[in-house]
């Protein structure tokens, strides 16, 4: 492979670094919107480029304090992403640095956190047509309801440990966990593990902070006792659970390019670590609480994670299987626990590698203000045809619940810290999230509802309690104990077997046609990407890539007979039903397909109907999520003699459609299905970490480095190496790579051509998701070719520096020889002596965009935070910078601006200033 030179940032401005501040309350984005930058290198409003001490540092400022969330804030330009910035402790202001290049384009920035946007407003709500949503009907309650208590009285208790060093982290992360334990429980209960998501670390008063530890004054932010509710009604039941804290993690996160999956990861396997000393060996000195609390079984562990920590736990869960290798965790200790299955609650996945073996239940908040692109339908989705199968990975969309609320301490008049509603639906209400409308829950009915089904994953996936199983794999069923909540589940996995999974060989005919899950052209795509109100946690992005190959889905037009046709014949042999996953728009209702299937010998059955309603939504709410729905298959084959054992192909009739509910729909996956849970078997999958190699370009020649892809473990599977320059608008190479027993490595050979013009830093990113048989650790990293050339000199010659009033101050930067890349260079204000000119002495709009201040007061231009930036396109020798002024009718002496250049040359150690233009205003 031939690294291809592009107008790209340098590396810090593509360095994975995920947001030191989430967002739980901002705006989404107007209807087209896009800040566009301005002529002149002049960037939107709240925008500015300023000095980080070592390069140029992109900053956006927000009206409003963004809270800390879970959800990765990102910097976008025309739909790239630029990188994820680090939040100041203002909570506004968010700072990526750029370092000496400039991106090969700032038109159409903005800020977006879980697929919405944060610097725009909101846009007609497409939800004012639905006054009174359309629920799902309730189902019939189960035969055995997971949400009552059981038994044992439970004892509560506190442990504090010494805290633990994390790689990558410089301060120590707290080892501290709250544990609810059944009084007089015999020995050996099943242990639950909680861990809390991304959120302030600690306040004082009103105000929060991201600061670990906490300055003298303030308080830490106990978010791990915010599940309490949840831990008493399993301990009622006969478990051994603990709640750990994670705000040291929380608070670094930004250090780490995944987001601190692998540290939340560490955190948990370092607290079952410390369980299964204390069970090996009681008299090593346990702390009370655990003394007191019945010995725990570590072969029987459920871990529960909110956001991040769903993230953090599904990696504890990969680790456990395949561990980590040294180079990113040091020496790994021994794994003496078997985790059964994991919950994950409103979770971010920005790796989308899911532990495939591993039982997982995801819960999908529908509306959720933080992840609100509802990312964690991956742990679904992403484990199709990856492991053995058998595992069940469940979705949980709970309508009218929101993030925060899961936890006490994030819920206002619970918390003891400052806490907020994170749903954010602008001004006009929402007939499905803003509370008191009747569909929103309470913060009561929510921890209620996310306590019971907590515990029915408990009961499916440790207590082995099958009975349990239809409240969660997609099954009409309900639990009571939930409360009012309307509850929507699907599932893959458990004794499924696959039809149709759409991949490229997948052919459609008639009213079908195969469609891209990812792809930024509306022709390609499932979903047209421009539209904000059409939105799928299916179609969730992975990384930096716009457009994802291997991705895939079928569209339905509603006009006519869909045929779908795979590769190889499928099997229904043995199958009590035929269940699809279908997506039909949020609101409708009442869209029918008559299901058929036809056999490698031509012959065809009619199988049954399906009838298959939207999920309720507004323009603030991800609505395009699959409903599961079956048709029964019956004891008998059909009559014509269709081989139910070889089916070629699949078809969707329409039959009736109501008026608000056009038969268009999307077919995710169609699977035979059997009720059971069978053993998942989880195996030891071979494991694949992206790393990252940095290296000098040089002068002349051609070099060949290898991309660091490690493998460990053993055994066979695939991997999809997803390969290109996300800055330079180069596109997406992929490569299919066969991971075989004994491989140690991946071969991904990068040549380097060495040059002596100056054309900054360039870096290859890699990233890889699991095909099948393998889990993917370190998903992100790549090549780093440092431009080891000298910028050009830059001289400052005077075109118009003595003007009057309402004309512009004018110089020219001229290069002393062109350059591969745009050339920047910064002007600062300095005191001229004398009489300055001020804020009010120049063009508004000009001084907003280059400063992120209001004109008034009028203040001296040295006394603001002006940067004025100003750079030469690549391959060009010269650009003018200009001050405009505006007249302002008042009798004044001559008023002077004196500025002063600043450039950043590669490797230097400071920001080089000089030389300095002054510049000379008189009355008219």
């Amino acid at each position: 492979m031939r690294a291809r030179r592009g107008v790209v940032a340098a590396a810090t401005a593509v360095g994975l670094l995920f947001a030191a501040a989430g967002s739980a309350q901002a705006q989404p984005p107007d209807a087209g919107g896009s800040g566009a930058g301005r002529g002149g290198g002049g960037l939107p409003p709240g925008w500015a480029i300023t000095d980080s001490g070592d390069g140029a540092r992109l900053t956006w400022r927000s009206p409003e304090p963004v809270p800390m969330g879970d959800a990765a804030v990102e910097f976008r330009a025309g739909g790239r992403l630029l990188g994820r910035p680090v939040a100041d402790r203002d909570g506004r202001t968010f700072r990526l640095d750029l370092g000496a290049a400039r991106p090969a384009d700032l038109a159409g920035l903005a800020v977006q956190a879980g697929g919405r946007r944060l610097d725009a407003t909101a846009p007609a709500p497409r939800a004012k047509a639905v006054t009174a949503p359309v629920l799902p009907a309730v189902p019939p309650a189960n035969p055995v309801d997971p949400g009552r208590p059981g038994p044992y009285q439970t004892i509560t208790g506190e442990y504090r440990l010494p805290g633990v060093r994390l790689p990558g982290f410089p301060e120590p992360v707290e080892m501290l966990g709250v544990v609810v334990a059944p009084r007089g429980a015999p020995a050996g209960r099943p242990l639950a593990v909680f861990l809390h998501g991304r959120h302030s670390t600690c306040y004082r008063g009103d105000e929060v902070s991201g600061s670990w530890p906490c300055p003298a004054g303030w308080q830490p932010i106990a978010s791990y006792r915010g599940y309490l509710q949840a831990q008493r009604l399993l301990a009622s039941q006969g478990y051994v659970t603990v709640s750990i804290s994670a705000n040291g993690v929380n608070a670094q996160d930004h250090e780490a390019e995944d987001g601190g999956a692998q540290a939340r990861s560490s955190l948990v396997r370092q607290h079952l670590g410390r369980w299964a000393a204390w069970t090996a060996d009681p008299r090593g000195g346990p702390p009370y609480i655990v003394s007191q609390s019945p010995r725990a079984d570590l072969s029987r562990v459920l871990l529960v994670g909110h956001s991040r920590g769903g993230e953090g736990v599904n990696r504890a869960a990969m680790d456990s299987l395949s561990p980590p290798p040294a180079a990113v965790e040091g020496a790994p200790g021994p794994v003496r626990w078997n985790v059964r299955g994991t919950v994950l609650i409103g979770p971010t996945i920005f790796g989308h590698n899911p532990a495939p073996d591993v039982p997982s239940v995801t819960f999908l908040p529908g509306c959720d203000g933080d992840v609100f692109d509802l990312q964690g339908q991956i742990y679904v989705d992403g484990t199709r045809g990856v492991g053995g199968g058998t595992a069940l990975h469940s979705a949980v969309y709970m309508v009218g619940a929101n993030h925060n609320f899961y936890n006490t301490e994030w819920t206002p008049g619970q918390a003891s810290a400052p806490a907020w509603d994170d749903f954010w639906g602008g001004d006009e209400p929402d007939p499905i999230c803003t509370p008191g409308l009747g569909v929103r829950l309470s913060a009561t009915q929510q921890q209620t509802a996310g306590a019971t089904y907590v515990a029915a994953s408990a009961a499916l996936f440790v207590g082995g309690d099958d009975r349990v199983r239809p409240l969660l794999d997609g099954s009409p069923a309900r639990a009571p104990s939930a409360g009012p909540v309307r509850v929507l589940t699907h599932a893959l996995g458990g004794a499924r077997t696959p039809l149709v999974a759409p991949d490229a060989s997948t052919q459609v005919g008639g009213a079908a046609r195969l469609c891209a899950q990812v792809d930024q052209d509306p022709a390609r795509a499932c979903l047209d990407p421009e539209r904000w109100d059409d939105r799928s946690p299916h179609f969730t992005p992975f990384g930096w890539f716009a457009t994802e190959p291997g991705r895939y889905a079928v569209a339905l037009d509603g006009t006519g007979p869909a045929t779908v046709r795979t590769a190889a014949p499928s099997s229904l042999a043995g199958a009590s039903a035929l269940a699809l996953r279908l997506i039909v728009p949020p609101n409708t209702s009442g869209t029918r397909f008559d299901v058929a299937v036809t056999d490698t010998a031509g012959r065809r059955a009619v199988l049954g109907e399906v009838r298959v309603d939207g999920v309720p939504g507004t323009a603030y709410t991800t609505s395009y999520w699959a409903r599961e729905v079956r048709v029964p298959l019956g004891s008998r084959p059909p009559a014509n003699g269709t081989d139910l054992g070889r089916v070629s192909a699949l078809e969707l009739v329409p039959t009736a459609a109501s008026a608000s509910a056009p038969a268009r729909a999307w077919l995710v996956d169609a699977w035979g299905w059997r009720p059971g849970t069978p053993d998942p078997r989880p195996a030891r999958l071979p494991r694949i970490d992206i790393g990252q190699l940095t290296v000098d370009e040089g002068d002349s020649g051609t070099r060949t480095y290898q991309v660091p892809v490690d493998v460990s473990g053993s055994g066979e599977g695939q991997v999809r190496l997803l390969v290109g320059d996300p800055l330079g608008g180069g596109g997406v190479t992929e490569r299919l790579v066969t991971v075989r027993p004994g491989m140690t490595r991946i071969d991904l050979p990068v040549e380097v051509a060495g040059d002596t013009v100056f054309d900054g830093d360039w870096r290859l990113l890699v990233s890889a998701k699991a095909v099948r048989g393998t889990v993917v650790g370190d998903y992100e990293g790549g090549l780093l070719v440092r431009d080891d050339d000298p910028m050009p000199a830059i001289t400052l010659t005077p075109v118009a520096d003595r003007v009057a009033e309402a004309q512009a101050l004018t110089w020219r930067l001229t290069l002393s020889e062109t350059a591969g890349v745009d050339v920047w260079a910064f002007f600062l204000p300095l005191p001229p002596g004398g009489a300055e000119l001020s804020s009010t002495d120049v063009d508004p709009e000009w001084f907003l965009n280059n400063s992120g201040e209001e004109p008034l007061p009028s203040r001296p231009l040295s006394a603001t935070g002006l940067s004025v930036f100003v750079y030469v396109p690549a391959g060009e020798l010269s650009a003018e910078l200009t001050v405009p002024t505006v007249a302002d009718g008042l009798a004044e002496p001559e008023e002077r601006v004196r500025l002063t250049m600043m450039t950043f040359p590669p490797g230097a150690q400071e920001p080089v200033l000089g030389p300095e233009v002054t510049g000379t205003v008189v009355d008219r």
